[in-house]
């Protein structure tokens, strides 16, 4: 195996949320000596390396829209011996930004993938949320809309991990009021906005708080939600939940919103929920 070879390598690089003075020296030497440096935008990874006095390296725009396709011409950069850096806009690379795509096909052609850890918004919002930070879930932005995004909210309603997510500004208080209804308007949550940059903001309280906060402030800037996880779910005996959901359907609730309604109120499953609601009862209300 030639020297040059033996150098190949595609290289995470973490860089600033925010401040850059968070641009680490291992990764100002890194980006320094690549042979080419896959980014999301050109202008923006430009203005970080000549903050840093680096002379830019070709840069390989390689985003949500040309990740799939930039694959093969950073996989054929590797097999002739050089080393790729990846970098997102702001952060580590792959966390909700592209790169995850890259590094599963640097692995699959035998390469080696190496990390320059750094700034990571979702774990900085995690620790200073004041929430629980032994066990937490990463969830991302979750699904705009549909069923999909109705499934994720369900899922979420008995996770009992610390949760964190990202959201843009303008769909806030509509991803408030959905996990308010969802999870309970009491559950805690710290939203997190501008880490590391002159206007950070920490904002602690309950979902029903946050949404009337979201309402009345109209909070700018990258966002990151760290909602507290559920209870330990009580022991609800089948004959109990029954006639929770009896009740429920008695009063005009369809299976499908008896189950929602016996699932937040009790702490259960809703699919246990629903599949009680639909036994219970063949001639009800339609789902």
């Amino acid at each position: 195996m030639s020297e040059r070879s033996e150098r190949a390598a595609l290289v995470l690089v973490a860089t600033p949320i925010g401040n850059l003075g968070d641009l680490s020296p291992r990764a100002i030497e890194v980006l320094a000596a690549v042979d080419a440096i896959a980014c999301e935008d050109t202008r923006r990874t430009g203005r970080l390396l000549a903050h840093a006095g680096i002379t830019p390296p070709p840069l390989l725009v390689v985003n949500e829209h040309t990740e799939a396709r930039q694959v093969g011409d950073v996989v054929a950069r590797l097999d002739r011996g050089e080393r790729v850096a990846v970098v997102a806009d702001a952060g580590t690379p792959g966390v909700s930004d592209p790169g995850e795509r890259l590094v599963r096909a640097a692995i699959d052609a035998g390469h080696t993938v190496e990390v320059v850890p750094g700034p990571s918004a979702a774990i900085a919002a995690l620790v200073a949320s004041g929430l629980a930070t032994g066990r937490f879930c990463f969830e991302g932005f979750l699904p705009r809309k549909g069923s999909g995004r109705t499934a994720r909210l369900d899922q979420l309603t008995t996770e009992r991990r610390t949760m964190v997510l990202y959201e843009a500004p303008h769909r806030l208080l509509r991803t408030l009021t959905d996990l308010a209804d969802s999870l309970g308007a009491s559950r805690r949550v710290a939203i997190v906005r501008e880490l590391t940059k002159l206007h950070e903001e920490i904002w602690r309280g309950t979902l029903g708080e946050a949404r009337r906060w979201a309402e009345e402030a109209e909070p700018r800037g990258e966002l990151v939600l760290v909602v507290d996880g559920a209870d330990e779910p009580p022991v609800v005996g089948n004959d109990e939940l029954v006639a929770a959901v009896a009740a429920e359907m008695a009063a005009g609730a369809t299976r499908r919103d008896a189950a929602t309604n016996v699932s937040r109120r009790l702490g259960v499953p809703k699919r246990r929920a629903y599949d009680v609601a639909v036994r219970s009862s063949t001639d009800g209300p339609p789902a």
